[in-house]
């Protein structure tokens, strides 16, 4: 019977070294060259952060005193009286003006071009025998007055007819009329001796009015009598 011994035992093995000093020395050397790139890095993060405070802190600084500066030239004024009086009474003007232009513009006032039109119309109608001498525009032309005098009684409702074509006339009523035949100095008398009463003239005076226009009861006891009916009773005449 045979019988085997086993000599071999592992601990008298070569042992495998795993963490050699070359090795570490390494390993130490690679840590500690990322330690300083990453020192050096935090320092140059750390420099821009500081250049960029300091410069924030210098532009607040000019921000501030440009701010005092302004609001010293532009600080705001106390008001002056005699100011905001004027300015009152200007803003017064302007609305009063204002008032008046509005007023005129609506029409209130009648009409605003002036009398020249008027004049031209009784200048362009013109009727043989009859003629004015004088004219009275109240207002704006509102109220119209004419005073003449005419050969015939006839002649006065012609001329009415003729300044009715004209557009500035048209809205205008004449409703009263007086009419009569005015009293002259007789003709002299060659020698001077006699005095002759006065005569009748050979024309008639007329004063047509429009309807806003009233005389005076002291002027006329009678009161004005209508345009149609003092027309009609000289021509019946």
């Amino acid at each position: 019977m045979s019988q085997q011994i086993n000599l071999f035992n592992p601990i008298f093995l070569k042992q495998k070294k795993y963490f050699a000093a070359v090795t570490m020395v390494q390993a130490l050397g690679v840590i500690l060259l990322g330690c300083l790139l990453l020192t050096g890095y935090a320092e140059l993060q750390v420099k821009s952060r500081t250049q960029q405070a300091a410069d924030s802190t210098a532009l607040l600084a000019k921000t501030k005193a440009q701010l005092i500066t302004v609001s010293t030239q532009f600080a705001p004024r106390q008001s002056n009286p005699a100011l905001d009086v004027e300015i009152k009474k200007t803003e017064s003007s302007v609305q009063s003006l204002q008032r008046v232009f509005d007023a005129l513009q609506s029409g209130e006032f009648g009409d605003t071009r002036g009398y020249s039109s008027y004049f031209r119309s009784f200048a362009r109608q013109i009727v043989d025998g009859l003629w004015l001498t004088g004219v009275h525009i109240n207002g704006a032309g509102n109220q119209i007055d004419l005073k003449g005098r005419t050969l015939h009684a006839e002649l006065v409702p012609e001329y009415l007819r003729r300044l009715g074509r004209e557009a500035d006339m048209k809205s205008k009523t004449f409703s009263t009329l007086d009419m009569q035949v005015p009293m002259v100095d007789a003709p002299a008398d060659p020698d001077g001796k006699v005095s002759k009463p006065p005569v009748p003239a050979n024309y008639i005076e007329f004063d047509l009015e429009s309807i806003e226009v009233h005389r005076d009861a002291a002027d006329n006891k009678d009161g004005p009598r209508d345009a149609s009916q003092v027309i009609s009773d000289w021509t019946a005449k």
